[in-house]
């Protein structure tokens, strides 16, 4: 290797080091300012529990149309399944649903094991 190339390569790596340094300073001041504005809107629904029981209702409220659109997603999946599944010759079906219900028995054991 050239001696330019490791003079080069020095500045390179230099660059990003005090880019990174940056960066950790930027998100952490941009943090703080995240945490002081939660304390003060904190403070303003401890101080008015009305509007507090009127969020709680509204994260509820978007939770479960959260669950609701994963729910019609999962319907849409389902149909599409079944539509592709309808699409293969009827010689391959049996052996393809056999295939999909493995996999999908394998992915819904990981996503109970993370529970």
């Amino acid at each position: 290797m050239a001696p330019e190339e490791d003079i080069i390569s020095s500045v390179v790596k230099g660059t990003k080091t005090m880019l990174s340094s940056e960066t950790l300073l930027l998100d952490a001041v941009q943090e703080m300012v995240k945490d002081e504005m939660k304390r003060a809107i904190r403070d303003k629904l401890e101080a008015n529990p009305a509007l507090k029981q009127e969020l709680k209702q509204a994260v509820a409220s978007l939770m479960e149309a959260k669950v609701n659109e994963a729910y019609a997603i999962l319907k849409i999946g389902k149909v599409s399944a079944k539509i592709g599944i309808e699409m293969v010759p009827p010689k391959l079906r049996k052996e393809i649903g056999h295939e999909l219900v493995s996999m999908f028995e394998k992915e819904v054991s990981k996503m109970l094991e993370q529970e």
